[in-house]
């Protein structure tokens, strides 16, 4: 066996032993977690540069 197959393995083995204890309302929240903080990110970055444009 190579050791890409055994990491794969082991990978594979740790989602398929912790997917079963996760609750479907956590991965939604988690979810809905990350795309609120993408577009405030998004948001700010436009601010910023914005307010540090030089003006020509």
């Amino acid at each position: 066996m190579n050791k890409s197959a055994v990491g794969m393995g082991t990978c594979g083995g740790l989602l398929m032993g912790i997917f079963p204890s996760l609750l479907i309302g956590d991965i939604f929240r988690t979810v809905l977690l990350a795309i609120i903080g993408a577009t405030v990110s998004f948001f700010v970055s436009l601010l910023l540069a914005h307010l540090t444009k030089r003006k020509k």
